[in-house]
């Protein structure tokens, strides 16, 4: 059980990941896309076009419910004490659980610097993800393993969003929390 709740070494989970896209491609996908079941259950899509995609988003969250289950991890996330340090300046002081309290929980949503972030990143991430055409792990993994310059031109703008929501965003909007 130890190997299942503990983590696993990047040179491990790397190669696993990086399988992806061949096992994709035998199965005659030719994209890794989670953002698409939306448009699926939407009717956008065909359903039987898109099952493999749907039964993989079933998988992501029946595995979520089983871990989340029986496999928690006891150990606190590992934060280093120089972000720890960080964040303590920002009044992000409860490292217990996946996500600080202080930012993602029922209280923040009755403040106005909650609801902004938690509804209003949510709706960022949608739009981003349909205006990108796909969302981050289906533009890294098989756009970028495809060689796909638009997926490149994604990651760059997922990750320069990234660095301006946490180095400007999100530290003016936890001054107010």
């Amino acid at each position: 059980m130890d190997i299942l709740t503990g983590p696993w070494p990047w040179y491990v989970v790397g190669p696993l990941i990086g399988l992806v896209v061949p096992a994709l491609l035998l199965l005659g996908s030719k994209r890794f896309d989670i953002s698409v079941n939306l448009q699926t259950m939407c009717g956008v899509h065909s359903w039987r076009d898109e099952a493999w995609n749907m039964a993989m988003l079933a998988g992501i969250f029946l595995g979520g419910v089983l871990v989340a289950t029986f496999m928690q991890n006891p150990d606190p996330v590992a934060i280093s004490e120089a972000t720890r340090q960080d964040l303590a300046l920002l009044g992000i002081t409860d490292f217990q659980g996946l996500v600080p309290r202080e930012i993602i929980s029922f209280q923040s949503l009755g403040r106005l610097e909650g609801l902004i972030l938690l509804t209003g990143g949510g709706f960022l991430i949608g739009f981003g993800a349909r205006y990108a055409r796909g969302c981050t792990s289906g533009h890294a993994i098989t756009g970028l393993a495809s060689l796909q310059l638009p997926s490149l031109i994604a990651i760059i703008g997922f990750f320069t969003g990234g660095l301006i929501a946490t180095h400007l965003l999100l530290p003016l909007l936890l001054s107010g929390m």
